[in-house]
């Protein structure tokens, strides 16, 4: 029994590796990592991020982008919109493209000015650019905090929503990171 169940960890083990070896473009690895010094990964967002503090950008830093990417993707929305017992949509909190692969960090509160240069501005789903936080109207929210690198520079696409900034990611993205936070009113 345990024979069995050694070989079939190691054989597990083996397809997972030369899955990672054969990745082809447009296929990604986990190595990317993003993180946040204002909350842990699963944990509350502070009010100052929200609608009833400041409502400013946190704080947020990453690592391990890839070698052949060319441009970063933030994205932060919450898919328990309004409610999370009963959500009906993914609201959208924050959308930035062409991030340059050298970036590492967004300071909080960072402004459009002070975004790393060539970061151009999507819309959020109050029909602006720039960051609004958290403001759940019934429960706990998950706000995702979501990272891509891609293989390519986007052409500027204006102010582009989520969904067209998705369409046009597709199939360049090598690599995602994710941070969750919650928040409650």
């Amino acid at each position: 029994m345990y024979q069995v169940l050694f070989v079939l960890i190691w054989l597990l083990q083996l397809s997972t590796q030369n899955a990672i070896a054969e990745a082809t473009p447009g296929e990604y690895v986990m190595s990317l990592n993003l993180q946040s010094s204002a909350f842990a990964q699963q944990g509350e967002i502070p009010s100052r991020y929200t609608c009833q503090g400041l409502d400013i950008s946190p704080p947020l830093n990453w690592s391990g982008v890839p070698t052949g990417a060319r441009s970063l993707v933030l994205i932060v929305d919450d898919p328990d919109a309004p409610d999370p017992a009963a959500p009906k949509m993914t609201w959208v909190h924050w959308v930035l493209y062409n991030l340059p692969p050298t970036a590492t960090t967004l300071p909080e509160a960072v402004t459009s000015r002070e975004l790393p240069a060539g970061t151009l501005e999507g819309l959020n789903d109050w029909k602006r650019t720039g960051y609004g936080g958290p403001c759940p109207p019934i429960g706990r929210h998950r706000y995702f905090h979501k990272l891509y690198a891609l293989d390519v520079v986007l052409p500027d696409l204006g102010h582009p929503s989520k969904a067209q900034l998705e369409k046009a990611m597709r199939g360049h993205v090598i690599g995602q990171a994710e941070l969750l936070g919650t928040y409650r009113k």
